[in-house]
């Protein structure tokens, strides 16, 4: 049984992590649990192979290689492709980085969870993971706000560490990032999904607080070294705020993997919501923004069944329209709730309805056309700037060309099928592993890697 021996450059005891046990490539250094020096490794532990330790010391990670085989032949092969190379000092900085870390940060992620920027997270840090860069989804050492304190109170602090700061919200979580990079000299990407704009109509009293959260973003993405913007039309709206930080434009990209076989949800999602013919339907949380009311005037306007999949809040701030439209929709309209599994949403619509009103980008559009669905959409920029009418959509200036489009596609079934197969064309062209290798450059740009 070998044991692992003392270093006399190590003081006794000092923590130390074990980053790899490998005949081949060694993995970048991680936050692993911690070892003695002098304590007996488990067989479980260490097998007879070389092993790369890094000292842990007030947050430092150094790295020195070792120089004895553990219960071999006395032989340390040399590695083949070694992840970094060590001058062979305690405290000497490597000579090879590891990749970039990057802390890729929703607060209130729990909360958030159904919203469309948690699945803009997720799916840059889906995507994230077939590039080199290293992910962290919290900055809390532990995992959550009151382990980090814990930590800062035993003098480990209470953030990890991360070469670059990505922040896709502005609450008291995120200034508290923004202001530990800035004495870090860590740079801070701020996403611009949320901006006054795309506030007002999606809750009670939203249209109170544009003014007060226009001044507040102002000053929160000025503090960013680059602010992240999903389309052309939400990076002008930055800059006319205005914040005098760099932008650039990202798509928040559509995870087409997540919906593969969305097809044989289609006729036990039909029968569950009692759905039948040609179903106009829209996805996503229930706002007066997302054009709530044109969707319902709709249905009273025709015959066609209409769902709205997604979840509805029918308490204090729920808007008015929210409350009375869910209260007592149309008799051909089924607002079904939270959907627990999204490729039966997508499988039982036909037509997909969008009437939106403001949108950053709407990635619930994109991943319509992903299924192939006909997609109709309120003419305003932002769908203008990403999408063709007559093309991949129908583009509507108001209910009565929302209900022409719709009639148009009823009676035309090769029109669906036409607007359906180029609308899979341009999903494709956002396909969130594009979005993943642009922005791996985009951080590693800012590291300096």
């Amino acid at each position: 049984m070998a044991v692992l021996q003392a270093d006399p450059r190590v003081p006794a005891r000092q923590a130390v992590a074990v980053a790899g046990v490998t005949r081949g490539a060694a993995e970048p250094l991680r936050e692993v649990d911690a070892v003695a020096l002098g304590d007996a490794a488990r067989e479980a532990d260490v097998l007879a192979r070389p092993v790369l330790v890094a000292a842990l010391d007030g947050g430092a990670r150094e790295g020195v290689e070792s120089l004895d085989s553990l219960g071999g032949d006395g032989h340390v092969p040399r590695l083949a492709t070694p992840a970094l190379a060590f001058s062979g000092r305690l405290n000497a900085p490597p000579t090879r980085r590891f990749g970039v870390r990057a802390l890729n940060y929703l607060e209130l992620s729990g909360p958030l969870e159904r919203s469309g920027i948690a699945t803009a997270a997720r799916q840059q840090r889906a995507a994230l993971a077939d590039t080199d860069v290293d992910v962290l989804a919290t900055p809390w050492r532990g995992g959550d706000p009151l382990r980090g304190a814990a930590s800062w109170a035993a003098g480990r602090g209470a953030m990890r560490e991360f070469d670059v700061a990505h922040l896709h919200l502005f609450g008291p979580g995120s200034v508290a990032v923004l202001r530990q990079a800035r004495r870090a000299d860590v740079p801070v990407i701020a996403h611009a999904h949320t901006l006054a704009e795309n506030t007002t109509g999606s809750w009670r009293g939203a249209d109170l607080i544009e003014g007060p959260l226009r001044d507040y973003l102002r000053w929160f993405y000025a503090q960013a070294d680059l602010v992240l913007c999903p389309t052309g039309y939400a990076e002008s709206l930055v800059r006319d705020y205005p914040v005098g930080t760099p932008t650039a434009v990202l798509t928040g990209g559509v995870d087409r993997e997540s919906l593969a076989g969305f097809e044989q949800y289609r006729e036990a999602y039909r029968e569950r919501f009692d759905l039948d013919g040609m179903v106009v339907f829209s996805v996503g949380n229930v706002f007066e923004r997302k054009g709530l009311t044109t969707f319902c005037r709709l249905a009273q306007a025709t015959d066609y069944d209409f769902a709205w999949f997604g979840p509805y809040d029918t308490g204090p701030i729920a808007s008015r329209s929210v409350r009375r439209w869910t209260g007592d929709p149309p008799e051909n309209v089924t607002f079904t709730g939270w959907v627990e599994e999204k490729r039966g949403m997508f499988a039982a619509g036909d037509v997909f309805c969008f009437p939106a009103k403001e949108e950053t980008q709407g990635l619930v559009a994109l991943e319509a056309m992903a299924c192939g669905k006909p997609v109709v959409l309120r003419d305003i920029p932002v769908f203008r700037e990403q999408f063709e009418d007559g093309h991949d959509c129908l583009l509507c200036a108001d209910e009565a060309e929302f209900e022409a489009a719709l009639e148009r596609l009823a009676d035309d079934p090769a029109l669906r099928d036409r607007l359906g197969e180029n609308a899979r064309e341009t999903a494709a062209e956002h396909d969130v592993h594009r979005m993943g290798e642009r922005l791996a450059d985009i951080y590693r740009d800012l590291a300096g890697d």
